[in-house]
């Protein structure tokens, strides 16, 4: 699949909501009854809640080998109490529908459970209240609250993925241990992490929220009249609300190479990847959106900024003893934010440059670069007009260095 089919957006994500999230006026966020009872086989994932209510003796063998009561203990420790509530316990406790309960534990990333399960403790019943209050006390919208928790979902479930193989890997390099030897030591070394893990959480998030407030709220309307230069109003991206500097980066041959590493050379490669990635996509002071295997997804707040992100990316990776080299396209226009990702056509154009650039160019569309062309720090190369898809005629233009240093890692 190529950097252009993966990033055809279409209509913005959001704009369609997903089945599960509408609910029927009777079973809104509120005192409505509850629904009727369903039944439902009991999910294999859940060997956390069978251990809840197992009575086995203290030397039983769980997964893997591992006691049974160093798994109790360290659940108690995560979930903050015995498990003691079954889902419908959790829906009259809050005063809301079973279905309006399921719905936000479906939001939060958890699959369904049987009503005879005892699944939940106090401090699933305290934060689903804490959701639903946001909804009587009309602080958020149903619909927001949904989104609101899908995305805590989505973003705890793939940090604490990546948080556990980081220390399952770093036990396998530094310890010798084999990797299941390491996810079993996992388990009884893991309490003495949790608080501090948690601490940096909460820490970050307030960080990042602080930045988000900063980058799409104070100063969303100057980057809008920063964009207005050599517009019309007609563009395609005219009606989305953020200005900004869209940008790709894609290693090359990143398919044949990863065929021929075993399985630590090529965790190897994507963590160098990501890794150099965000550390210059920070310093220069852009945002990483996603990255997508062999890709990166990031933006920035002035084409400037872009730009220098951009070289930068490109230098690195071409300098790299290890990586490849990476094809960037950079786009200064217009986006629309949802869900944690952009969408709408400078997105699309971005993507559809980095499948035309060369292993280590960076292109730019000519809009981007009549931005840039009175700035000493770059020099701009115009090519023949192409034919994307999409967009008609375009004109890439090579973005190369000029004056100056650059993005300097420390």
């Amino acid at each position: 699949m190529t950097v252009e089919d993966r990033h055809e957006s279409g209509q913005p994500a959001g704009t369609t909501p997903h089945p599960e999230e509408i609910i029927p006026e009777a079973d809104r966020l509120d005192d409505a009854p509850d629904a009727p009872a369903t039944t439902s086989p009991k999910a294999v994932w859940q060997l956390q809640s069978d251990m809840a209510t197992d009575t086995a003796g203290p030397t039983s063998a769980g997964p893997s080998g591992l006691d049974r009561d160093t798994i109790r203990r360290l659940e108690r420790e995560l979930l903050g109490a015995e498990r003691t509530l079954k889902r419908r316990d959790i829906a009259a406790g809050a005063g809301v529908s079973l279905l309006s309960a399921r719905k936000l534990w479906r939001a939060m990333g958890f699959p369904n459970i049987g009503d005879d399960d005892i699944a939940f403790t106090e401090k699933d019943l305290e934060a689903l209240t804490t959701i639903i209050d946001l909804v009587r006390q009309e602080q958020l919208t149903e619909d927001a609250a949904i989104s609101i928790t899908r995305a805590v979902g989505q973003m705890t479930d793939r940090m604490v993925v990546w948080q556990i193989e980081a220390i399952v890997e770093e036990m396998v390099a530094q310890r010798g241990l084999t990797d299941a030897d390491a996810r079993k030591t996992l388990v009884t070394e893991l309490p003495d992490l949790i608080d501090p893990l948690e601490k940096t959480l909460v820490y970050a998030w307030r960080r990042q929220m602080n930045a988000a407030v900063q980058r799409l709220a104070l100063r969303a309307e100057s980057g809008l009249r920063s964009s207005e230069a050599g517009r019309d109003g007609d563009e395609q991206d005219a009606p989305l609300p953020l200005a900004r500097a869209v940008g790709f980066a894609d290693l090359v041959s990143y398919t044949s190479l990863s065929r021929q590493m075993n399985e630590r050379t090529l965790a190897q490669l994507v963590q160098r990847f990501e890794n150099k990635s965000a550390e210059i996509i920070s310093v220069g002071g852009g945002r990483l959106v996603k990255t997508i295997g062999d890709e990166v997804l990031y933006i920035a707040e002035s084409p400037e900024a872009g730009a220098e992100i951009s070289l930068a990316l490109s230098k690195a990776f071409s300098e790299d003893e290890f990586l490849p080299s990476a094809r960037c396209s950079l786009v200064w226009g217009r986006v629309l934010s949802r869900l944690g990702d952009i969408y709408g056509p400078t997105v699309n154009l971005a993507a559809r440059l980095t499948a035309l650039a060369e292993p280590g160019e960076v292109l730019v569309d000519s809009g981007t670069a009549a931005t840039l062309t009175q700035n000493e720090k770059f020099v701009l190369t115009p090519h023949e007009a192409r034919q994307v898809r999409g967009f008609g005629e375009v004109r890439p233009v090579t973005l190369a260095r000029g004056t100056g240093t650059g993005i300097i890692l420390d």
